[in-house]
């Protein structure tokens, strides 16, 4: 006979499952991306090392597909209307960041990895193209947009899988995983936000990295 906690116990793993794909992919992308801030050199090098790793096509695979399909659930969900009442803020608020953020991800494809795979783009390209890119007002805003997005879908999604533990049930414990999921949040967006400025203003960058030469990151960013 199954029990009453066996279908939120299906939930629970469903979205904690779903928020470790979509946290590990943006971790990686964000810190990955913020090699830019010591330097051209050091994203060049950052990025020829990802284009030698064996079977990268193979893992990017593996990391798309799943995602793909999360996308895909979540469109489905969205177009279902109905919220749960329970947290309804929350959820409505999950599904409006994931659809942002999905919009982010097909812009950011189609800017740089569907040429690249073309071949109409090489990686040692990537660092002026994406500094163009951010250097117009306009992608600047729909990047910081996507970049707000995306980070508060992981964060929110955290709390939700939380949640789904029954791991936030009294006040006390509800207000240390708002805590930690803000955070987290907040962690990923300034490190993203830091490489937005970069990449917009040929130099950029508020938060003080370890080791960071910001007057040769500045006169690498200004080379042709």
């Amino acid at each position: 006979m199954r029990s009453p906690s066996a279908p939120r116990s299906s939930v629970a793993r469903t979205r904690w499952r779903a928020s470790c794909r979509w946290g590990i992919f943006l971790v990686a992308h964000i810190t990955i991306n913020a090699s830019a801030l010591y330097g051209r050199d050091a994203f060049n090098d950052t990025a020829a090392a990802l284009q030698s790793m064996p079977l990268r096509r193979l893992v990017e695979a593996l990391v798309l597909a799943p995602l793909g399909l999360h996308a895909l659930g979540g469109v489905a969900i969205a177009l279902r209307g109905a919220v749960d009442p329970r947290h309804r803020a929350r959820r409505v608020a999950q599904r409006v960041t994931g659809v942002v953020a999905l919009a982010f991800i097909a812009l950011h494809l189609g800017q740089l990895h569907v040429p690249a795979a073309r071949g109409a783009l090489q990686w040692q390209q990537f660092y002026e193209l994406v500094g163009h890119t951010l250097g117009a007002p306009g992608m600047f805003a729909a990047y910081l947009v996507g970049l707000t997005a995306s980070v508060l879908h992981l964060a929110n999604g955290v709390w939700l899988s939380v949640d789904a533990w029954g791991l936030a049930r009294s006040p006390r414990a509800a207000r240390r995983a708002t805590v930690a999921c803000a955070a987290l949040a907040l962690t990923l967006w300034a490190a993203g936000f830091d490489t937005l400025l970069h990449f917009s203003y040929r130099c950029g960058g508020v938060i003080p990295l370890p080791a960071q030469e910001v007057d040769r990151v500045c006169r690498d960013a200004d080379a042709p």
